[in-house]
């Protein structure tokens, strides 16, 4: 099944979004989704993938997932950013992110 939904798509190997990420942010936090992108800030600079490692710690608490399931597919070095979430339905990742 590939469904898409917005800023999720459904494959084989795992839910993936989309997103855009800031930086260097107030705090760390979730959305809101616009368009096609998930939207995420933290507080981590963009520096040996620190802000990388912030979004996975972020997304896995959220989620109420192992950090191990989620991995990073695209983006690695811009704010526009990719992961693939196992074990997870874009439906029941829906249900878990804010707003």
């Amino acid at each position: 099944m590939n469904a898409a939904v917005g800023f999720l798509s459904e494959r084989p190997e795992g839910t993936r979004l989309f997103l855009k990420v800031q930086p260097r942010a107030r705090g760390n936090e979730i959305g809101p989704a616009t368009g096609d992108v998930l939207k995420i800030r933290v507080t981590a600079p963009p520096v040996d993938s620190a802000a990388n490692e912030a979004v996975i710690k972020l997304l896995a608490k959220q989620l109420d997932c192992a950090k191990g399931s989620i991995r990073l597919v695209g983006g690695r070095t811009s704010r526009g950013k990719v992961v693939a979430v196992r074990g997870m339905t874009a439906a029941e990742i829906l249900e878990r992110l804010p707003g």
